[in-house]
């Protein structure tokens, strides 16, 4: 027979009183939710899933490749090799980025979050907080146990301790700060196409429109798009920089981090002061 519930003190008649211990949400739960969301759709396995591939495949490759020709690297570290993979796979953290938030628009999820935790800062703190290591550790790894084959398969060149942690941390970082971005865009536009087109706008057009300045009037403009373009600083954290001049060693981490940090202030702006 199951006991029937009675109430607990003094009530106004017909109040519920649950007999489940309430306390004050905190960041912490914030963060378990928005854990749970990000692990359980589809879309955080492909997109991850798909970055780990073009990082294996092509790093190896390229590894296999450089082994058989059987160039002289001399100085140069073999790590470099892993930069193509990275910059491709940035495109699927791209997306990722965008549509942790930007899907929930589009689907009125955003309703129902906002309903289980009015306070919007901690919303979107926890979605950054959350998508920033995910990417930070998987970009990471990736990159350390690729950077371990090149250097099994390409037994050439040099890398020192410097070289082995712009290529892994420094690069873990960089692509996760991207990510940020991205997820900053797709908090201020709110919907999914229409962000990552910008974001692959701002990271391929720059470097494209560089390519076809052929005009003298015109050096300055792609000496500096060259210098600042998003693959341009990434390539400095691998040695592997189109151009000799602008930004080296860690300069193009800093520089996201300020780019990234303007676009989650604006985040906060607009999430705070826009209807949903």
């Amino acid at each position: 027979m199951t006991t029937p519930y009675r109430q607990q003190g003094a009530h106004p008649q017909g109040a519920y009183d649950s007999p489940i211990p309430v306390r004050a949400a905190h960041l912490g739960d914030a963060l378990a939710s928005e854990w749970t969301k990000i692990r359980s759709v589809r879309s955080t396995v492909w997109t991850l899933g798909v970055m780990i591939v073009l990082m294996f495949g092509l790093g190896v490759l390229s590894a296999v490749a450089v082994s058989a020709a059987e160039p002289e690297l001399g100085e140069e570290s073999v790590l470099g090799l892993g930069f193509f993979g990275v910059l491709l796979g940035s495109i699927c953290v791209i997306t990722l980025g965008v549509m942790t938030i930007a899907s929930e628009y589009g689907t009125g999820m955003i309703r129902t979050t906002l309903t289980a935790c009015p306070s919007r800062a901690r919303v979107l703190t926890a979605k950054a907080t959350v998508f920033f290591l995910l990417v930070f550790v998987i970009t990471t790894v990736t990159a350390a146990i690729v950077g371990a084959l090149q250097t099994a398969i390409a037994d050439t060149g040099v890398s020192t301790g410097e070289d082995w942690f712009r290529a892994t941390v420094g690069a873990g970082l960089f692509v996760a700060l991207l990510g940020l971005l991205s997820l900053a865009v797709g908090a201020l536009i709110r919907h999914s196409a229409g962000a990552i087109t910008v974001m692959i706008g701002l990271v391929l057009l720059p470097l494209v429109l560089a390519l076809f300045m052929y005009a003298e009037s015109l050096r300055p403009v792609q000496e500096f798009l060259l210098e600042y373009s998003i693959p341009s600083q990434l390539g400095v954290l691998y040695d592997t920089s189109v151009s000799d001049e602008g930004p080296n060693g860690w300069q193009p981490l800093w520089t996201m981090a300020g780019l990234a940090g303007a676009a989650m202030a604006g985040a906060y702006l607009s999430l705070d002061r826009r209807d949903v």
